[in-house]
């Protein structure tokens, strides 16, 4: 789960890679702000490299395209925080959209699930509260408390409900570094917890599918890991790169147990490249 690739993931891409980290050139200070477009578009390419689920020691890489979209609304906004309503009189509180994507799995490609059915793409979608616990008076360092709630479901002709995963974070957000002027570093942690349709999707092994060196496993819910996530993203005048590397813990994780985590962890990483086609000529006042 968490995991993106090229069919159903175009918006999980958006929001990790786009609008997680995709900014005007920080270190511009207030009249900056005052001058940014009201809306920005363009599209560009990412190449990931992640294991088929978490927990397998099966690593595939993925070309996709990268969709850039920066919306600075009154109500509504779209940037390196995210897809968010502005719906309380507070800038330290917000509530926004919180998506991921997981890709299909096929049993023929996989050892691990030799004979097992194939497991469908999923998307994850639900609210997610975010908490601003600090901030700097420039507004170029800020840490915050992300909370997320997604519930998961299978992209299939028939679409099923496969459970819900909450995974609380703290979020430290760092522009116009002195090392690397212009570009902004974000780290994130947490730890996930799922429910057990959600770890049962990926981790159970029924008796007919059994094996001698599978042995039948039944999932439970609960904690699913913890993640760490450090990304490097630049705005350009005529584009965005960005780039992040993840560290997966599943020490301790309800499915630790199950044959079909042959990994308890690993790294994931990912680069992307956008070319921005088009702004809004209005300009509005946007406070980061």
């Amino acid at each position: 789960m968490h995991l993106l690739r090229v069919f159903p993931l175009l918006l999980s891409c958006a929001a990790a890679m786009a609008g997680q980290t995709a900014v005007a050139a920080p270190g511009a200070g207030n009249a900056e702000r005052a001058g940014k477009p009201l809306w920005e578009v363009g599209a560009g390419l990412g190449v990931l490299s992640l294991p088929a689920w978490r927990g397998s020691d099966d690593t595939r890489s993925y070309v996709l395209p990268v969709p850039y979209f920066i919306y600075h609304g009154k109500f509504l906004r779209a940037d390196r925080h995210g897809v968010r309503g502005v719906l309380f009189d507070s800038d330290r509180v917000d509530l926004g959209i919180s998506l991921a994507a997981a890709p299909p799995v096929g049993s023929d490609r996989s050892g691990a699930r030799a004979g097992m059915a194939d497991l469908d793409a999923t998307a994850e979608i639900g609210p997610q509260l975010d908490l601003t616990l600090w901030r700097s008076d420039d507004r170029e360092r800020q840490l915050k408390l992300l909370l997320p709630l997604r519930s998961a479901f299978t992209l299939s002709s028939s679409p099923r409900q496969a459970g819900w995963v909450f995974s609380p974070a703290l979020n430290l957000d760092v522009g116009d570094m002195a090392a690397l002027p212009g570009w902004r570093l974000g780290l994130r942690s947490g730890p996930i917890f799922a429910t057990r349709r959600q770890h049962a999707y990926y981790y159970q092994v029924s008796p007919a599918e059994a094996t001698a060196t599978r042995p039948a496993y039944e999932a439970g819910g609960g904690y699913s890991g913890s993640q760490f996530l450090a990304s490097l993203s630049r705005r350009f005048p005529a584009y965005w790169v960005g780039g992040y590397v993840r560290y997966d813990a599943l020490q301790g994780a309800a499915f630790e147990d199950s044959p079909l985590v042959a990994r308890s962890h690993y790294l994931a990483m990912g680069v992307a490249v956008a070319w921005i086609l088009g702004e809004s000529a209005e300009r509005v006042i946007v406070d980061d």
